[in-house]
């Protein structure tokens, strides 16, 4: 397009005004010394992951490729990039390559319902079943010698359930399974549904959950039910409401549930674990497969596992919510609301590890107890392709690991890095 001479300058002026305010909400780097973190201590990181992707290894690598990018004080220590993004083509792999984040989804969506709730269109107490009404009454199985019984819920389940994974809802493996496999709702891969993911939700409410509300920490579906929940009560799809309400205000560009075909070179592949040996997952749709992510239907949003980002994206994110909830100037939630987030809301099932849950998060209760090194108040999750991260307010620190390996069987290398991290903060 061409511009008319007479305002050919204020075009420049305005693109390098766009393009100083867009340098000014990416991560800066500085040396880890100037907060409080060797430099020399970090370099233990960087050699242990390359001696893991490193192929000429006697076994051969233990991981395809690695991204890793840790902050202090919301300043970039290490950013490092190992292996590759596709082993067979010889593909390095680069820092600003995308990943499939799984379960790492549930914290973004968790804080779209707390979004929801500061706007005064939900409250987290209230029960599902006044935003679903499909929710309002649900059955339990009950396992029993000869099977299963089904029994109506003994109460309502909750947003708030939900958030702490405790409305009794798993991944469709409990005692009435085949009830979920003849639904077709089995496992946390959606990506190739050709439906909304409203309507599936629709369905798992009809089902036997696996126990009864607020008795105990079961792992499944609760985030994707939320992710139904924040369409209904916003009127927006799930990917609209977050790309307009935490994506884009938090410059999380490569963050997406279906990525745009000018990415898709940029997307690792999936191997998994073959004894001592990498095998590439093959390509048609499956839990460990490459997932349709690139050419799938795009009609299921995911909110429990369906994302795909970026380590800067996603320590974006973390970093936001360090700062309870604010980042470069722009506030997604309020800093009682992260608190929330952040406090324990399970304690009453009594876990003796160390360890709680959040509304959204997994939340360190107790390092001695938990036993490896962390602080107390540290939050984490991970996701299914061997992807975690953790972060610890105590220390103003942000860790983000991606790989791209389902199953990884017979790897040690998170609870090795947690240690090299910690072990490289200095004050």
């Amino acid at each position: 397009m061409k511009i008319p001479s007479l305002r050919r300058a204020w075009y420049v002026v305005l693109l390098l005004f766009i393009a100083s305010t867009a340098h000014a909400q990416q991560l800066h780097k500085v040396a880890p010394e100037q907060v409080g973190m060797s430099g020399d201590r970090l370099g233990k990181i960087q050699s242990f992951l390359d001696n893991y992707t490193d192929a000429s290894q006697t076994n051969g690598a233990k991981l395809p490729g690695t991204v890793l990018l840790i902050l202090k004080n919301g300043k970039v220590v290490l950013e490092h990039a190992s292996g590759y993004r596709d082993i067979e083509s010889k593909d390095l792999l680069e820092a600003s390559d995308i990943f499939r984040i799984a379960s790492q989804s549930k914290a973004i969506i968790s804080t779209a319902i707390l979004i929801l709730q500061e706007e005064g269109k939900l409250v987290v107490t209230a029960p599902v079943g006044t935003y679903l009404p499909e929710f309002s009454q649900t059955q339990v199985a009950v396992k029993t010698e000869s099977g299963y019984d089904v029994v109506p819920a003994k109460r309502r389940i909750t947003v708030r359930d939900l958030l702490t994974h405790t409305a009794g809802i798993g991944y469709g493996n409990g005692p009435a399974s085949e009830l979920w496999k003849e639904a077709e709702i089995q496992g946390w891969y959606f990506a190739h549904r050709n439906e909304p993911i409203r309507e599936t939700v629709r369905r798992m409410a009809e089902l036997p959950m696996d126990s009864q509300p607020g008795e105990a920490f079961v792992y499944g579906y609760n985030t994707d039910i939320l992710g139904a929940l924040v369409e209904v009560v916003s009127g927006q799809s799930l990917w609209e409401f977050l790309n307009e309400r935490i994506f884009t205000p938090l410059n999380m560009t490569d963050t997406h549930f279906y990525l745009p075909e000018d990415k898709a070179d940029r997307l690792a592949v999936v191997y998994a674990r073959n004894g001592n040996s990498l095998v590439r997952s093959p390509e048609e749709s499956s839990m460990t497969g490459q997932g349709e992510y690139v050419l799938g239907p795009r009609k299921s949003y995911s909110g429990g596992a369906g994302l795909l980002s970026t380590a800067n994206d996603y320590a974006r994110f973390l970093q936001m919510i360090l700062n309870g909830g604010e980042l470069d100037g722009v506030r997604i939630l309020s800093p009682v609301s992260v608190q929330s987030m952040l406090s324990d809301h399970i304690s009453h099932l009594g876990r003796e590890n160390g360890t709680g849950f959040g509304l959204g998060f997994q939340v360190i209760t107790d390092p001695g107890k938990y036993g490896a090194l962390s602080t107390t108040g540290e939050f984490s999750w991970g996701g299914a392709y061997h992807s975690n991260y953790f972060s610890s307010p105590e220390y103003d620190l942000v860790y983000v690991y991606f790989t791209q390996v389902l199953p990884a069987t017979g790897l040690d290398d998170h609870a090795k890095l947690r240690a090299l991290v910690y072990q490289s903060i200095l004050n």
